[in-house]
């Protein structure tokens, strides 16, 4: 709950950078465009909610403590045998599969492309975790998980990519 409160204004951020700065933009694009990239915005939020929120919050604390640590051992938690490294995993893996999935909706771009931008885009929360709060740590396994994710959402999007297609023209027609 005090989460939620304190991450408040971050979410009032980013309700305000959509409406200003991409609605506008998306919605020259079309109904169909503006929709698929407004789900993916929404995505991009939980995501970072889940990973860095509160932001602004943090920002009057930056130099009270140290940053977190940084883990360069892969998979280190499973070997010590930490209390829910597993579900860890399994939640990072899960967190990025909408990413690989979402992205080529959008964005006509190659394989290498879009896992990139979804590595690149796990290695700046990892970057940043540590700076936000003492208790989040950057995480190399965190960071060959999340790539995982990006890379099964993008093969679930290139096993399902003709009735995506099938279904997008029906609503273009419609």
């Amino acid at each position: 709950m005090i989460r939620g409160i304190a991450s408040l204004p971050d979410f009032v951020v980013l309700v305000f950078v959509y409406f200003i700065v991409f609605y506008r933009k998306w919605k020259e694009m079309g109904h169909l465009r503006l929709f698929l990239r407004t789900v993916f915005y929404c995505y991009l939020c939980m995501v970072v909610y889940f990973t860095l929120m509160p932001v602004l919050a943090s920002i009057p604390n930056f130099y009270l403590y140290p940053a977190g640590t940084i883990n360069l051992s892969p998979f280190i938690d499973i070997a010590e045998g930490h209390l829910n490294a597993e579900t860890e995993i399994i939640l990072n893996i899960l967190m990025m599969i909408p990413f690989g999935f979402l992205l080529p909706l959008i964005m006509q771009r190659s394989p290498l492309a879009i896992i990139s931008a979804g590595f690149l885009t796990s290695l700046a929360i990892e970057c940043i975790q540590p700076f936000l709060n003492p208790y989040r740590a950057a995480d190399i396994t965190d960071l060959i998980t999340n790539t995982l994710g990006t890379i099964i959402g993008y093969l679930l999007y290139r096993l399902l990519r003709e009735h995506i297609q099938n279904m997008l023209n029906r609503i273009i027609d419609s």
